[in-house]
């Protein structure tokens, strides 16, 4: 199946939803160039999310999509938590850090019966989820208006579920992808394959359309996704210097920086891997740490280090999220850059 036609668009591809680097303003731009738009809502409250929603169907009248996390959030681990604190006490330290004074909290929230209510006023043609799918009765809410939901599979385990429990699109997340794995069968990393070995496997094994993500970085890229079975494709990476990205100065300067080439999976920021360009507390700490809190929990005690961090200039210490291939990356509108992967 053509992901257009399914979608009811012009060209078979999906900004991919980067929460902390865009707003309404790039899915309403990816969507008028015949795309699917994509609004990030994991950070949004529901007053937030309304709002943008209201921008996004006063800005155009083509399809666009919704997404959010469907993780279970964790009990707060207070061991743990002083752990994660004690391994950054030397950065506290140089940045003059009261450890404190630092509040703990969640940096996420997943898909909820109170967004469910904000979206049943727009009724959303597209709804996406990563790490899995919401409780049966919050999806069946998604779904009573008639949107198309999908989500994320880093394996064929993981796309064989979400078709199973009402998935009616699979994003197959290869490895190359920038930001959050949408892993949720299992923690192991080393299960997680790159885009061109999955794509072919999930095609096999579901019946709903699949749509390739993952160091998908030009028109060829796009081509060799649809010659292995895909019905379109999602990207992220190439939008982040959109004109209409909100992305950060410091995020921006890595992405057009020789450190850019060189990115890995790290579950410092957050608690869950995710892929970004590495930097200095990746380098120091190692990429992946044992003594970080669970997904979201990571987040509260790196903030103040990237406040400051940022304050001076510097990405040291900030989630410089970006997929492998960051060659299509430059300050352009979303609309250049949307139709450059059909030329």
């Amino acid at each position: 199946m053509h992901l257009a036609q399914w979608l009811g668009t012009d060209l078979p591809l999906i900004q991919a939803p980067m929460a902390g680097s865009q707003g309404g303003a790039l899915a309403i731009a990816v969507s008028n160039a015949g795309g699917l738009g994509s609004l990030p809502c994991a950070m949004l409250t529901p007053e937030a999310l309304h709002a943008e929603l209201s921008e996004i169907q006063g800005g155009m009248r083509r399809p666009y999509n919704v997404n959010f996390f469907a993780h279970t959030p964790p009990v707060p681990d207070t061991a743990r938590e002083q752990c994660w604190r004690e391994t950054l006490a030397p950065y506290y330290a140089e940045f003059g850090i009261d450890p404190a004074d630092i509040p703990a909290g969640p940096g996420r929230a997943p898909f909820s019966a109170e967004f469910a209510a904000v979206l049943e006023e727009f009724r959303p043609p597209v709804v996406s989820f990563h790490f899995g799918l919401p409780a049966p009765e919050l999806l069946a809410r998604v779904k009573a208006w008639g949107a198309k939901v999908l989500s994320s599979a880093t394996t064929v385990e993981e796309a064989v579920w979400l078709e199973a429990h009402g998935a009616d699109a699979v994003i197959a997340q290869g490895l190359e992808a920038g930001g959050h794995r949408g892993m949720f069968l299992a923690e192991d990393i080393t299960t997680q394959l790159g885009t061109f070995a999955l794509v072919p496997q999930v095609v096999k094994a579901v019946r709903v359309p699949v749509i390739a993500a993952g160091g998908i970085a030009d028109a060829a890229g796009v081509r060799a996704a649809l010659a292995l079975g895909a019905a379109g494709v999602q990207v992220g990476t190439a939008y982040l210097l959109a004109e209409e990205a909100t992305t950060s100065a410091v995020h921006r300067a890595a992405l057009q920086s020789e450190a850019a080439r060189h990115t890995a999976l790290t579950n410092l920021f957050s608690g869950r891997p995710a892929r970004g360009i590495v930097n200095r507390l990746m380098r120091e700490i190692g990429p992946m740490s044992a003594a970080a809190p669970a997904f979201p929990l990571a987040t509260a005690a790196i903030a103040p280090l990237r406040a400051q961090s940022e304050a001076q200039g510097s990405g040291e210490f900030s989630p410089l999220w970006a997929g492998q291939n960051v060659s299509p990356c430059a300050r352009r509108s979303a609309a250049d850059i949307t139709k450059s992967f059909f030329q």
